[in-house]
């Protein structure tokens, strides 16, 4: 910077500078003459730019500001507008925040004070020019009879303190003499100076109300004009973006009619599509073609020859180039037909489920007061009120992976193991779908809790989960379904919060195996992260790679969460992914998004394509047309006040009967919150914790004690099994199972908890004696 550095501003300074603002990655930062001024940040090319042209403009009034390192920072209004922004210095940049946060109080404190009703703001707009120009004369004109009442309020404001001192200097000398002397002097220079600081603050006092009374006059009429300005910007875009729509219509119609009657081989099917305007205008991307993030690989469109072979293939893959997507699904053709197949057999629900549950209560939530001594910890150590919670287990949230269990249905009934990878590896994406919105935290189970979840009528499929460790915390998932196939998994969570963000990573394995030809799958869950901890709205991210990996033939899907990225062009929350036989042969490509739907496309032919970026080589895959084989489900009405469940979700807490008394229905805690009674569920929340470490400190003294004989043998606590006493068993936490056992699988060669029967013959029978008393 060549110009000297300002002074750290004050409330009513307007501040200016040289800041660097990213452009793009071709230029990288660029140096800007920027202008805050009532609560607007505005940036211009050179200083000789403000009396002509404003290069952009945000509103600190609905903007964040976060900073990155010693000399970055960013400003945004969590729209269209943000702004990366470099200082030349760490001093510079604490003085542009400073400046910044000051002028983002005022204006939004000037912004909840503001009353539209005693506005007097004209319905009839004038032309532009006039407007602008109007508008701007107002503007200055108002200005600077704030600037003069501003002047007057500095003015009162060092006369106060003028005669604040010597009234405070005649006290202390009256003090001084009262035993001496004649006071009468000094009583009167008293008297007097208390005259004078009592006139002053009278007029500090007229002058504040004819301030804050201009201030109030003009501050309800620039907010109804900016509210009118940000009206038509809004309707601009929404205009913008029909005929950004309309163009690319048009352009995929006019390619459709110029391509169809060559490559589809039924006449009746062309007319059909160029009638109908359907295909290739709402279902595909552009020109089929998928650039990964990473560039690593990209679809195009398959040669026609391959669509007129797939014509006439047993297989099921019809004519890409014409038909219609309803009269076609995939899944039907691809799959040997089956009388019992969900399309053809309706089940009846037994059992009318809940659809809602009460509102969540309006509290606020100090996070920061709750996290700022919490930076670099492992979170499952820290406790939590359950302000900070949703009112589900996170046994439950495990169960809801099975929301979609639609996917291994149809997966059980392939014959083509690589096209079973592409239902197995959709369904490994659709359990992050829930999460888009679900920034509660889930409570952490205690140890031998359980939750079942019996849809055996009518979703065909038992679900059990058992908390199997709680330091780390561990819990054990086993799914079966009447349809062939069974899924367990065992997810221990590691978890840090780094101050701006909270990182989840999910360590442990899932496993899905197949009845009818022995397929044994298993994979690992991605790393979840929320960010805007500190400032801004909490949202989550899911990203990372994942493996499926079929054992028993060697295929392989290899599949990639792309993070956000503010520089990125790509759509948010994308996954891609491709399905690999044993000799590393590519057979389907996947992709879509982790929050909404997911395609598979057929490989015809793969070829290395030219590097891409950072020096990485890229394989261009022609496929056949993609086939929607995913699609997330709706929320239910009122979801953003029932904290964002799914209609599955809402079902978990439901009470029902005969199920253990070690369920996570029967949670006092999580069931007062569900209600609304927050101060209670927290009072419970500390009595079950305390209760855990009592019993968790009883399991210690228990384990370090000597072996006895069978007959001084200490009784059983009951829920747990009678062993010796070993190095091994001395962990705190050596606690055994109910339903679960810890073996190696042969298989796959990991070593998890699996279950090992006997929870739902118990429940026929209604025994539950054996179970722990954990509530």
């Amino acid at each position: 910077m060549s110009e000297a550095k300002p002074p750290t501003p004050t409330p009513g300074d307007m501040y200016k500078g040289w800041l660097f603002k990213w452009t793009n990655y071709i230029k990288g930062y660029q140096r800007r003459w920027f202008v805050l001024s009532n609560g607007l940040l505005s940036y211009y090319r050179t200083q000789a730019e403000m009396g002509h042209t404003c290069r952009g403009t945000i509103n600190l009034a609905t903007a964040n500001i976060a900073v990155e390192d010693s000399c970055n920072f960013v400003i945004s209004n969590g729209g269209a507008q943000t702004y990366h922004l470099k200082a030349s210095s760490e001093i510079e940049r604490q003085r542009w925040i400073t400046a910044l946060e000051l002028a983002k109080a005022k204006a939004v404190r000037m912004q909840a004070e503001s009353d539209d009703s005693g506005d007097d703001f004209s319905l009839l707009a004038p032309s532009p020019e006039q407007t602008g120009l109007s508008r701007n004369s107002e503007i200055q004109t108002t200005l600077r009879t704030l600037n003069s009442k501003v002047e007057d309020l500095a003015t009162c404001n060092d006369l106060i303190v003028k005669h604040g001192s010597a009234l405070q200097r005649s006290l202390s000398e009256l003090e001084a003499i009262r035993t001496s002397g004649d006071p009468s002097e000094k009583i009167r220079q008293v008297t007097e100076r208390a005259t004078l600081f009592r006139i002053t603050s009278n007029a500090m006092i007229n002058a504040c109300r004819d301030f804050l009374l201009l201030a109030q006059t003009h501050s309800r009429r620039w907010q109804k004009a900016i509210q009118t300005e940000r009206e038509q910007k809004i309707r601009l875009e929404e205009t913008l973006e029909q005929l950004a729509k309309q163009h690319n219509h048009l352009e995929r119609a006019f390619r459709g009619a110029n391509v169809v009657p060559n490559s589809c081989s039924n006449p009746s099917l062309a007319a059909k599509s160029t009638s109908s305007g359907k295909g290739d205008a709402s279902d595909e991307d552009d020109d089929n073609e998928f650039y990964d993030a990473m560039e690593e690989f990209i679809t195009v469109p398959a040669d026609p020859k391959y669509h007129k072979r797939s014509s006439s293939n047993v297989s099921g893959i019809s004519c890409e180039t014409g038909m219609d997507d309803q009269s076609v699904n995939f899944d039907e053709l691809s799959l040997a037909s089956n009388p019992d197949s969900p399309q053809s057999l309706e089940l009846e629900p037994v059992r009318q489920r809940r659809t809602r549950i009460p509102d969540k209560p309006n509290y606020y939530l100090n996070l920061w007061s709750i996290m700022k001594n919490c930076i670099g910890k492992e979170l499952s150590k820290i406790p939590m009120p359950v302000n900070f919670n949703e009112p589900l287990s996170m046994l439950q949230r495990l169960s809801e992976d099975l929301e979609y269990y639609e996917l291994l249905d149809k997966a059980a009934k392939c014959h083509s193991s690589l096209e079973q990878m592409c239902y197995v590896a959709a369904f490994t994406v659709s359990s992050y779908s829930t999460t888009v919105h679900r920034t509660g935290k889930p409570f952490n189970p205690l140890l031998g809790e359980t939750f079942e979840l019996d849809r055996l009528k009518e979703s065909g499929y038992r679900s059990l989960c058992e908390q199997v460790s709680h330091h780390p915390p561990a819990a054990a998932h086993n799914a079966f379904s009447e349809k062939g196939w069974t899924l367990r998994q065992e997810i221990t969570l590691a978890s840090k919060f780094r101050g701006k963000y909270l990182s989840i990573m999910p360590l442990g394995s899932i496993q899905c195996m197949f009845d009818k030809n022995k397929n044994h799958y298993s994979w690992k869950k991605v790393t979840t992260t929320v960010h805007n901890i500190i400032v801004g709205k909490l949202w989550i991210d899911q990203s990372g790679e994942i493996d499926v990996v079929n054992h028993k033939t060697g295929d392989r899907c290899h599949l990639k969460f792309t993070p956000y990225s503010y520089f990125s062009r790509d759509v948010p929350r994308k996954v891609t992914g491709v399905v690999t036989d044993k000799d590393g042969k590519a057979h389907y490509v996947l992709s879509g998004t982790w929050d909404g739907k997911m395609e598979m496309s057929k490989v015809m032919q793969s070829s290395v394509g030219e590097n891409g970026t950072e020096g990485k080589q890229r394989t261009v895959y022609q496929t056949l047309k993609p086939k929607e084989i995913w699609r997330k489900n709706s929320l239910p009405e009122g979801a953003e006040n029932m904290y964002y469940f799914s209609s599955l979700a809402l079902t978990l807490n439901e009470q029902e009967e005969g199920v253990a008394p070690t369920d996570s229905r029967h949670r006092p805690d999580q069931r007062l919150m569900e209600d609304g009674r927050w101060d209670e569920a927290n009072a419970e929340k500390q009595r079950l914790e305390e209760k855990q470490r009592i019993a968790r400190r009883e399991r210690e003294r228990e384990a370090v004690k000597p072996s006895n004989t069978p007959e001084e043998a200490d009784p059983v606590e009951p829920g747990t099994q009678p062993r010796e006493v070993s190095d091994e068993s001395t962990h705190p936490d050596n606690y055994q199972s109910m339903w679960f056992e810890k073996i190696t699988d042969p298989v796959s060669g990991e070593t998890l908890h699996v279950y090992k029967g006997g929870y739902w013959e118990t429940k026929d029978q209604g025994n539950w004696d054996m179970c722990p008393d954990i509530f």
